[in-house]
């Protein structure tokens, strides 16, 4: 996966010649400094760099067609010191493809009221040339972030920083490859979608591989791997099982599927129960531990949900609280303290483990296969949210509640990773909510991002959002769906 320093965020500011050379010059130092600033602050994830103060049409479409073709470019940030007639931009930002923030601000905090004269007016327009900038991105109908506040201020930084994350997921999503190791769970609705509509909207290549394929690469995996990848676990893992050898198989199977990964330069993959042709386990262990290493996984052929794990994953470097692949599994209806365990078979990514996981093996009781390792433990603590992408046929939606991680309950006799959780605003009107919106079983659970990381992310990729929060109400938010249908019919 690629690292979120290896992108970069190009700093433009607007101006025009009306003012004369020294003026320009003026604000490109200012815009330096600016981005200088920006550039040591923490809260900002990825470079940015000051790419160049623009003053004619010809500059503002050349730097926004440098942008779509660079690579490393995830979007750009805009900002008009001085007045920057808004025509001049229709080209550029009629041709921009990357995610564009339109920060609000100006050099200077205070109003200089014993100095200010004619030419500081002329030099700080901000106030009013980033309202004729905002109007021709409104006339465009053009999507884009807007940022309004002092540069220098955290609350400022800390927008920024979180549009960084969704502009890389909108990066890592436009060049992301899937690889379904079998179909998806016959007769399930939810895990199918439109493959071409995907790759059409958000980048995704989503192609099979036989198993009897990746069990052929299974195959070459040697014992001294093997090992290495043993003695790994040791160091990260409690092996608190006899059954080393089924241990060690989940290891070969990890070894054969990331080599397969590498391959096909694939970030995301999916398993099902239902097609473990020449495999002698069901894979746990080996998803796992390759979602905790960044890879999206997706049981039961779910390969909406394995791309987004490894977008959510991607998004959040270096926060480093947890992501992963989850399902809602069962409730606690205790009145006025209504739960939802989430868990899976087998497949829970660590990184959202309270304590240090356990490797252990038992029955599985499905796909017929000998027992199979995986990692058992419980879950944090703390707020986070589940995401569902969903195919509304013609459409794609992104579904999204807010939830409140609790510690779970002792469950000595089941034996899975599990995180505990009660969603906002609680279990009845968030379940009916979902249900409302066609959310699936299958979520990401995160506790590195919020809502606004995915509404940014949804509105760059142009697909719907829902928010289910403390303050939904089912009447608007049936009232809400409604509209939606009727507006998304007309785009």
């Amino acid at each position: 996966m690629k690292n979120v320093k290896q992108y970069e965020f190009w700093f433009i500011t607007g101006s025009q010649h009306l003012y004369g050379e020294e003026v320009i010059k003026t604000v490109e130092d200012h815009s330096k400094a600016m981005v200088e600033g920006l550039a040591n602050d923490p809260l900002l994830p990825a470079k940015i760099i000051f790419k160049s103060v623009v003053t004619t049409p010809d500059e503002i479409t050349r730097v926004c067609e440098e942008a779509n073709y660079d690579e490393n470019c995830a979007g750009i940030i805009t900002w008009c010191h001085t007045f920057s007639p808004s025509k001049m931009w229709i080209s550029g930002l009629t041709k921009l493809s990357k995610p564009w923030l339109h920060l609000h601000t100006q050099f200077n905090r205070t109003i200089p009221v014993q100095e200010i004269d004619m030419d500081f007016m002329n030099l700080n327009q901000s106030a009013h040339g980033d309202r004729e900038h905002g109007f021709i991105g409104a006339r465009l109908r053009k999507a884009r972030k807007i940022v309004v506040g002092y540069w220098e201020d955290i609350a400022v930084r800390e927008k920024i920083g979180s549009w960084m994350r969704s502009a890389i997921g909108v990066a890592v999503s436009r060049s992301l490859k899937v690889v379904r190791y079998g179909d998806n769970m016959r007769y399930v609705a939810v895990t199918e979608g439109d493959k071409v509509e995907a790759e059409i909207k958000l980048g995704w290549q989503v192609n099979t591989r036989a198993v009897g394929d990746l069990v052929g690469l299974i195959n070459q995996v040697t014992e001294v791997e093997i090992d290495t990848l043993m003695a790994e676990y040791e160091q990260k893992y409690d092996i608190a099982t006899d059954q080393i050898e089924q241990v060690r198989y989940q290891a070969k199977v990890q070894l054969g599927i990331q080599k397969s990964l590498e391959l096909g330069d694939f970030g995301a993959f999916t398993t099902t129960f239902e097609d473990l042709h020449g495999l002698n386990q069901l894979p746990g262990l080996a998803c796992q531990d390759l979602m905790a290493k960044g890879y999206g996984f997706g049981g039961e052929g779910d390969w909406k949900v394995a791309a987004m794990t490894h977008i959510m994953k991607a998004m959040a470097q270096g926060i480093n609280k947890g992501t992963s692949f989850m399902e809602d599994y069962t409730y606690d209806l205790t009145l006025g303290n209504e739960l939802i365990l989430g868990a899976h078979m087998l497949e829970v990514c660590p990184t959202v483990a309270q304590n240090r996981p356990r490797i252990e093996v038992h029955p599985l009781g499905i796909g017929a296969k000998s027992d199979p390792a995986r990692l058992v433990f419980d879950g944090k603590a703390g707020k986070a949210i589940v995401a569902s992408l969903v195919d509304m046929g013609g459409r794609l939606r992104l579904i999204v509640n807010d939830i409140e991680c609790v510690k779970p309950f002792d469950m000595p006799n089941l034996p899975v990773a599990g995180v505990m959780w009660r969603p906002e605003p609680n279990l009845q009107t968030s379940a009916e909510a979902w249900i409302l919106a066609g959310g699936a079983h299958h979520s990401v659970l995160s506790f590195d991002l919020t809502a606004d990381h995915m509404r940014d992310f949804a509105e760059m990729m142009d697909i719907e959002f829902v928010h289910i929060n403390k303050d939904t109400d089912i009447n608007e938010l049936k009232r809400d769906l409604f509209l939606a249908d009727l507006a998304w019919k007309l785009k």
